[in-house]
């Protein structure tokens, strides 16, 4: 008997003793994961800006998060934004409240740092405690506002739409007009030499310089792609060069892939979409900012 619960008594400590390793493991390599994402997701976005690899990104450039949510509950919808409070961005946010007719329904401050904004448990739960009980809370999307000492630059925003086979995403910089800056295909499921191509440059390069009147009804065209047109999408000609042949095709619809005219559309459509819902969004958001006369760093 004596045996026996040493036996048993050994598994125990043998079994709790590799759970805490899994666990650490799991916590450990869980953290490097988040860590690793965050930092490509930081590379894509600064080149979207043009801030290439090994360019120093001046110190007056600023990237402020923009949080969006739907509230539910008492038989209305409304949505509501975390806004980032004071001149540079370090006050807190605001919680601004808005109905479906861009009515202000109510604002209010919420201390939450940055940082603890970054992490989605702790910015759910204060969102959740500002709306208050009986109403439902579902984050919707993030949008980074770029500044320059202040003055607005860009807008770097993700966004996901169904694609031939699954979803595509996406990650966009528009210019203050909602021109686009540049287009990166972050994750797809397309065919491998036909839908798939979406991700080279002769493609996704043909939304840059596209200025908000052309993106928000942009089309495909089941056309070939002019040669010099392509080598200015692909850098192979000098930048004199591919500012001159842009702006000749700055106005024209989007080149279908040869064989993947469906993935051409569904990203031309993703996009126009996302663009004209957000150049709405944040006109209504702008307007409410300045009626409320409410302090952002933007």
């Amino acid at each position: 008997m004596k045996d026996i619960m040493t036996i048993v008594m050994r598994l125990t400590v043998s079994c709790l003793l590799a759970a805490t390793v899994i666990g650490l493991t799991f916590i450990f390599t869980s953290n490097a994961k988040k860590h690793n994402e965050h930092v490509k997701e930081q590379q894509v976005m600064y080149e979207l800006l043009g801030y290439k690899a090994g360019m120093t990104v001046p110190a007056s450039v600023s990237m402020h998060e923009l949080y969006r949510y739907i509230i539910s509950g008492q038989g209305k919808q409304s949505i509501a934004y975390l806004v980032p409070a004071g001149h540079d961005g370090e006050g807190g946010f605001y919680y601004v409240n808005i109905d479906l007719d861009g009515r202000v329904l109510g604002t209010e401050k919420v201390e939450l740092s940055e940082a603890e904004a970054l992490e989605a448990e702790t910015r759910n739960r204060a969102v959740a405690g500002t709306a208050g009980t009986g109403f439902d809370v579902r984050f919707a999307d993030q949008t980074i506002i770029v500044t320059d000492n202040g003055k607005r630059i860009a807008y770097l925003l993700s966004g996901r739409f169904p694609g031939f086979k699954t979803f595509i995403s996406v990650m966009l910089a528009l210019d203050p007009r909602f021109g686009m800056l540049g287009m990166e295909i972050l994750e797809h499921e397309e065919d491998p030499g036909l839908g798939a191509e979406i991700e080279q440059d002769y493609f996704k390069n043909q939304f840059m310089g596209k200025p908000f009147e052309v993106l928000k009804k942009i089309g495909v065209v089941k056309e070939p792609l002019p040669d010099e047109y392509r080598a200015a999408l692909e850098g192979k000609v000098g930048q004199d060069e591919i500012m001159k042949i842009r702006e000749k095709y700055q106005d024209k619809d989007i080149y279908a892939l040869t064989g993947a005219t469906i993935s051409s559309r569904s990203v031309s459509n993703g996009v126009k979409a996302i663009v004209r819902k957000f150049a709405y969004r944040v006109g209504i958001l702008d307007k409410v900012l300045k009626e409320q006369q409410l302090d952002v760093p933007f």
